[in-house]
């Protein structure tokens, strides 16, 4: 495995700094090196919120990117900051129950994932909108095994929480990868 570099932005409170959490616990299950960086404003629920997690069978000499394989954006803001960090052939997932726009570029593969709708019509719970994503990003970019984010889960959803993890894991199997898909 080559080393996978994935940048997730949008508001505080969308769940962006979760899902990267997420995925580097799950990685680390799967034995591999990993790092995680969350980044936001000084607001948080509302602001401007990201982070980077970078996966690979090597050492990781830093945490910093400037430029990413997967690009997750949660917010028009993000998908406009943001767009010029992946690189030609990379993987980019956009929240289309916020963001309206389409992306332009050709050199890519972009997936335009209902996260509130599959949330809401699915489950009956837009909180899970995150888990949506997340979800969709293990289907189509093949980040980790299903089976060692269930492990996140049980890592990350404690105590109270801990009755979390089944609509959770629910949310995330919920993406079909249908809609509006291109390379």
């Amino acid at each position: 495995m080559k080393q996978k570099r994935i940048f997730i932005a949008g508001f505080g409170g969308q769940g962006v700094l979760l899902i990267g959490q997420l995925i580097a616990y799950a990685a680390m299950y799967e034995n591999k090196n990993v790092t995680w960086m969350p980044s936001y404003g000084p607001e948080v629920r509302g602001g401007t919120a990201n982070c980077t997690v970078i996966i690979s069978d090597e050492t990781i000499a830093s945490p910093l990117v400037s430029t990413c394989d997967i690009l997750t954006v949660m917010n028009g803001p993000s998908l406009e900051r943001f767009e010029h960090m992946l690189i030609p052939g990379g993987e980019l997932f956009i929240n289309q129950s916020i963001i309206s726009e389409k992306n332009s570029r050709a050199d890519i593969s972009v997936n335009y994932v209902d996260c509130t709708g599959i949330a809401i019509e699915k489950l009956g719970n837009e909180k899970t909108a995150n888990m949506v994503m997340l979800g969709a990003m293990i289907k189509k970019a093949g980040i980790v095994e299903t089976a060692a984010m269930k492990k996140a889960f049980e890592a990350v959803f404690i105590g109270s929480k801990a009755k979390l993890i089944s609509l959770n894991l629910e949310a995330l199997n919920s993406w079909e990868g249908k809609g509006d898909s291109r390379n």
